[in-house]
């Protein structure tokens, strides 16, 4: 299987690879203050090229089969609205599947995250990826906590990413 696939979609998601032209659009998330509140070790301190640095990393994991995210596009206004995606992590040592997603601020309380993150879930299971997949959440992401229960994964346990306090929430694959 290749991932990522060139198209996929939700009924109110088309979705698609990430191309370093995103970044421009990007840069409205890297911009504001609260959505980059948990995100502080993932980038370069020069802001300017913040967004450009995290569409090439998603780049680097598509060509190293890390998986990645995907362009969250709206049907009905063509417009980017976020991204959302599968990430190969390792947490404590041990080789995990992540759900990842990020809406940009102007999108959020759409319920985008959920329907999103939802899908890969479904994805990773119905395409045999994992037999559980993960969110790593910043313990004090409490937005992105409840859309990892909305899609029931529960907290599983609390450790250290990067640097950061994280909770580690799952969802096995149904039988």
């Amino acid at each position: 299987m290749h991932y990522p696939p060139p198209h996929l979609e939700t009924e109110r998601l088309n979705m698609r690879p990430i191309v370093a032209e995103d970044a421009k659009t990007w840069q409205a998330f890297i911009d504001n203050d609260e959505a980059m509140e948990f995100m502080r070790t993932f980038f370069p301190p020069d802001m300017e090229h913040q967004a450009l640095y995290w569409m090439g990393f998603g780049l680097k994991r598509y060509f190293e089969d890390r998986y990645g995210m995907m362009a969250l596009i709206d049907k009905k206004t063509g417009v980017m609205v976020g991204m959302c995606g599968l990430l190969s992590q390792v947490i404590d040592d041990v080789p995990e599947l992540e759900v990842g997603y990020h809406i940009l601020p102007q999108y959020w309380g759409k319920g985008y995250a959920p329907e999103a993150a939802k899908f890969f879930i479904n994805y990773a299971f119905e395409n045999n990826l994992t037999d559980s997949i993960i969110s790593v959440i910043d313990v004090g992401n409490v937005k992105s906590q409840r859309v990892a229960e909305k899609n029931g994964l529960f907290r599983e346990k609390q450790t250290v990413q990067l640097g950061d306090d994280v909770y580690v929430y799952r969802k096995f694959k149904p039988a």
